[in-house]
């Protein structure tokens, strides 16, 4: 199980109010930032690290977990509203699984973000 990931972002301020708003539907809140580093997290740990310094490549691809659908649909929504870009519009990706229900949004990098719920309806 993965506890934490960090990474180098190009603006770390916008980056920081991306994730913020992109992730809000899914419970993450700021928890820390210390020097170069924000971190983000839900339940009162940071398991995403945004570091200011170079846009990295190549780009990641994060995959964040939904507990419902309704949850992946809001933060697609927040994602573009936050200024990230469509990569995948909320649905059903059956080549992954029958109920695999994903969103996909371009972070202000270029790194491929997304919400996705495993659950049927």
């Amino acid at each position: 199980m993965l506890d934490h990931i960090g990474f180098d972002v190009s603006d770390v301020k916008k980056a920081k109010e991306f994730y913020l708003a992109a992730l809000k539907p899914l419970g993450y809140e700021l928890f820390m930032e210390w020097e170069k580093w924000v971190g983000l997290g839900v339940n009162g740990k940071p398991d995403i690290w945004l570091r200011d310094g170079e846009k990295i490549s190549p780009i990641l691809h994060l995959a964040f977990a939904a507990p419902n659908r309704a949850a992946v649909d809001q933060f697609y929504a927040a994602a573009l509203a936050a200024g990230g870009k469509d990569n995948g519009p909320p649905g059903i990706r059956e080549i992954y699984h029958p109920n695999y229900y994903g969103a996909f949004v371009l972070d202000p990098d270029g790194n491929n973000i997304e919400a996705v719920c495993h659950m049927p309806e």
